[in-house]
């Protein structure tokens, strides 16, 4: 990446906006000039990178043809209105929300699962210029289950989420921290952003219901994984928001064609670049977000042989879902498409 190039971040005073900006610095991302991109009410604001004081823009009046690469999540709504606007004046968006993912000429990239899309993608000439992250927890559980259905062919995966507030945004993780606080002092909790009160409980509600009872959600991580994966896995899930801060975990119950050997398992998710095995059969010998919260792996814990079902296994995942779950993968997303050669 001997280049360097202009970026644009849009959302940049968000959870993920900012998070991006960290990694960027982190990582040492080529950057020529990067230009801060928002709403209209956070036009002026200040937002300190590389020691410098950047001034946030108004995102309606920004011209695209400035940049080579956008990284976007600013919410659904306003990614549909700006991200097509941004492609056709030349511009890679690499696009955090959920609204292009399941287009048919958008590839929905892991970049450790299925970098082979994207060089596919580059190498047409009518694409769309948009690039899809996925769910944050469909992120890390993919990333858990490439090795494995390479190795032993899934067949079915069961997952059961408890997902952070941050995965809702800034006023979710504001709205569990006040309630918490008046729990303690005995006043009355208000909820603005989750249909129930989120502290020292838990919500099995992510994201609107479907007619079929399934959450928006829950739907994702179905759709996503067989995009990401193989169309022929069965996925069914159940989302659950959890009073923690930032780190989603899941428990995952897979079902494979090949039979299930435990030290293989280990072996392939050792083996995978992101993956990070702790699993000791002892106290403390497991993973949980608190400490996954600011890492860039997906860790695994406790994995073990499901006899219940033929060739089954259950292991514990977790990792950092406004990271590897959001800007992180963005941001790789952006350095794969560089040594690809984007045009």
């Amino acid at each position: 990446m001997s280049n360097k190039y202009n970026i644009a971040v849009v959302g940049a005073t968000g959870n993920v906006g900012r998070e991006i900006l960290q990694i960027l610095e982190q990582r040492e991302f080529p950057i020529d000039n990067i230009y801060l991109l928002a709403s209209s009410r956070s036009k002026g604001k200040k937002i300190e990178f590389k020691e410098q004081e950047i001034i946030v823009e108004d995102l309606a009046d920004f011209d695209f043809s400035k940049v080579q690469i956008g990284l976007f999540s600013p919410g659904g709504t306003v990614s549909a209105e700006y991200a097509p606007k941004a492609a056709k004046k030349g511009c890679i968006v690499i696009d955090n929300t959920s609204h292009f993912r399941m287009n048919d000429d958008v590839p929905l990239i892991v970049p450790e699962v299925n970098a082979d899309k994207l060089q596919d993608y580059f190498d047409k000439e009518d694409r769309s210029n948009i690039i899809a992250n996925p769910n944050c927890s469909t992120a890390q559980l993919v990333m858990a289950l490439s090795p494995l259905h390479r190795e032993f062919n899934i067949s079915r995966v069961v997952v059961s989420t408890y997902q952070a507030v941050s995965g809702a945004g800034k006023e979710a993780m504001d709205e569990l921290f006040n309630q918490t606080k008046k729990v303690y002092v005995n006043d009355p909790l208000e909820k603005n952003v989750f249909t129930k009160e989120i502290s020292f409980n838990v919500i099995p509600h992510i994201d609107v219901f479907m007619d079929d009872g399934f959450t928006k959600e829950e739907v994702k991580m179905r759709d996503e994984t067989k995009k990401i994966l193989d169309d022929n896995i069965e996925v069914v899930a159940h989302c659950v928001r959890v009073p923690v801060f930032v780190g989603h975990s899941e428990a995952v119950f897979i079902e494979c064609q090949n039979p299930m050997d435990e030290d293989v398992a280990r072996d392939v998710l050792s083996e995978t670049e992101g993956v990070i095995i702790i699993d000791h059969r002892a106290d403390e010998g497991y993973i949980t977000p608190k400490e996954a919260a600011g890492e860039d792996g997906v860790y695994i814990s406790r994995i073990r042989v499901d006899n219940s079902v033929p060739n089954g296994l259950i292991f514990w995942c977790v990792s950092d879902n406004l990271r590897k779950g959001a800007a992180l993968n963005a941001v790789q997303i952006a350095e794969l498409a560089i040594s690809q050669g984007i045009r």
